[in-house]
């Protein structure tokens, strides 16, 4: 069975996770992480916790691309680093899901656009 994990990210304390904890509340995340602070920083101490508790089969939800990653290039990592451990993801907003053969044509474009 896949388990769906969502991560959620606020750039400052003044912000709210609510909205996005509420979408990936419906989406079915069983767990959710969230994190308070920029997403150019490299410490992110709940989407460390997420990464070290996916598993195989498993998918990792957004609301939207910009909480997880702040480049398309970051993307391209963290969606290949994903994948290459049998891991599916999710933006909600983008309506991305690499564990669709639509979702990953998305990201193969963004791949690409990213490569070039």
């Amino acid at each position: 069975m896949v388990t769906l994990l969502g991560y959620a990210r606020v750039s400052t304390r003044d912000q709210d996770t609510r909205m996005q904890v509420d979408a990936l509340t419906a989406r079915g995340c069983e767990r959710i992480y969230t994190d308070t602070g920029s997403g150019l920083l490299a410490e992110r101490s709940q989407l460390t916790q997420l990464l070290d508790y996916v598993l195989e089969g498993d998918t990792v939800v957004v609301w939207r691309l910009d909480r997880l990653v702040r480049s398309i290039r970051n993307l391209i990592d963290q969606i290949d680093v994903l994948q290459s451990c049998g891991i599916g993801f999710i933006s909600l907003q983008e309506n991305i899901d690499t564990t669709t053969s639509g979702g990953r044509l998305v990201f193969h474009i963004f791949f690409c656009v990213g490569a070039v």
